[in-house]
């Protein structure tokens, strides 16, 4: 891979979407911010010069990256026998895909986790020969024993610790439920790997626990979704590897500085997926505090803000936030600003113009709500409470038609009959295929962007 040099480091922008207009008294400011990054050019329209300490992170994002591929080889990974077999093919199909000179390993995991290759606790160097002698190691790979995931990501955070890299990921595959530690341990796990590495996680078949998966890739800010039919796994692998091949700048912060007598009440990622991001901030100085988003490629993400700034007369306008795209530096030094945004509050007597919402806001805070009651009404679901799941689905169903969110709606109607969309009228089936119920709340969180 190639070093960036200063024409091909990525260049960040930061736009904001907000009615800055608030009545008399008004407190509540809500904003929209996009981030976008793309390969080329200058860094957020700062070029950077070659002394520059940032040059030496984007040129490390750039020439090198580590992988560990995390495959369940729990006894239930038998059943049928089959699913061992597609999980092989899967891995051997992701370890095509890891380009030269990416440091990469596999693990195998049960109640323990086992080096697969290379071992040693060391990672490999991507390149013809290795990736043909990895494959072959997968040959090694047979179901039996218990599942403890937190082992497995141990392990994982103990081998890429050992590679001189700014991007570590980690895919990881289970069939089962997380029953040989306990939730406690897992979260602990979770705490101690949260921002040492990124980690997509996927669920193939229908005996796994949703919300253990989808926490999982929280965490780590990765992706999770369900592989309900594990002849899809080698497609998926390698669509997911690709994508880790694609990041080019790893631990990007959104950084949130707020004058005084004023605070953030929350952040959440809106898009691609919801991502509840307000626990996260760690202080960044006098008044600033600083928000993880993991590893970028090109790409694009929204993140709703809301504000609470004092109350203040007609007339009067104020800076609610500025918003940063902060890159720190390994070193410790001063982390290089990528971009910026502003968000503004300013009190009027307008009654039309302080009531508007804003259209990105509107639209993103329905997405936010569908997610929620998506999880809320199969939660009352499983529980059997009938009302609390019609009334729950109908709304979902409601938000996703009007916003357009299709492939969510699509879902939904595997779940419920729909009377009417509009109103939000639907009767729960009487029968649900489990592949579609966990399909449907590990993608809830899946947002659609508004349209331009």
């Amino acid at each position: 891979m190639a070093n960036f040099s200063k024409s091909n480091a990525p260049e960040f922008s930061v736009e904001v979407y907000q009615n800055e207009y608030l009545p008399e008294g008004g407190r509540e400011v809500n904003a929209i911010v996009t981030v976008t990054s793309t390969g080329g050019g200058t860094t957020g329209g700062i070029p950077l010069p070659a002394a520059d300490p940032a040059r030496a992170a984007f040129s490390a994002a750039g020439s090198d990256a580590a992988v560990v591929i995390m495959v369940d080889c729990s006894g239930s990974m038998d059943y049928p026998p089959t699913k061992m077999r597609n999980a092989r093919d899967a891995t051997a199909a992701a370890i095509d895909t890891i380009k030269d000179g990416v440091s990469f390993a596999v693990v195998g995991g049960t109640h323990i986790a086992k080096e697969v290759f290379p071992g040693g606790g060391r990672l490999s160097v991507a390149g013809p020969q290795t990736r043909t002698q990895a494959k072959e190691a997968l040959r090694k790979l047979s179901a039996g024993g218990g599942t403890a995931i937190g082992t497995w990501l141990k392990l994982a955070d103990k081998l890429l610790a050992t590679a001189d890299v700014s991007i570590r990921h980690g895919i990881l595959l289970t069939d089962g439920r997380n029953e040989h530690e306990s939730p406690e341990d897992l979260r602990d796990t979770l705490n101690a790997c949260a921002g040492r590495f990124t980690c997509d996680a996927r669920g193939v078949g229908t005996d796994w626990e949703v919300k253990e998966v989808t926490g999982i890739a929280s965490a780590l800010l990765g992706t999770a979704d369900i592989v309900a039919d594990p002849t899809g796994l080698a497609a998926d692998f390698t669509q997911m590897m690709e994508n880790a091949m694609g990041k080019e700048i790893a631990d990007v912060a959104l950084r949130l500085w707020t004058p005084q007598g004023s605070e953030i009440k929350f952040v959440k990622q809106v898009a691609p997926t919801v991502e509840e991001l307000t626990s996260r901030r760690t202080e960044a100085g006098p008044r600033a505090g600083d928000y993880p988003t993991g590893s970028w490629g090109d790409e694009s993400r929204d993140y709703h803000v809301c504000v609470e700034v004092p109350s203040a007369g007609v007339g009067q306008e104020m800076l609610a936030a500025r918003v940063s795209l902060i890159l720190p530096q390994p070193d410790g030094g001063t982390p290089v600003t990528l971009s910026q945004g502003l968000i503004r509050a300013v009190w009027t007597d307008d009654m039309a113009a302080s009531t508007r919402i804003n259209p990105q806001v509107a639209h993103y805070t329905g997405q936010a709500e569908l997610a929620q009651v998506i999880q809320a009404g199969l939660d009352d679901r499983k529980s059997g409470d009938v009302d609390g799941a019609t009334a729950k689905l109908g709304r979902a169903v409601q938000l996703a038609s009007a916003s357009g969110n299709e492939d969510t709606a699509k879902l939904l109607s595997k779940v419920v009959d729909v009377v009417d969309a509009a109103s939000g009228t639907v009767r729960l089936k009487a029968k649900v295929a489990e592949a579609d119920e966990m399909t449907l709340e590990t993608r809830s969180t899946k947002t659609v962007r508004v349209k331009k």
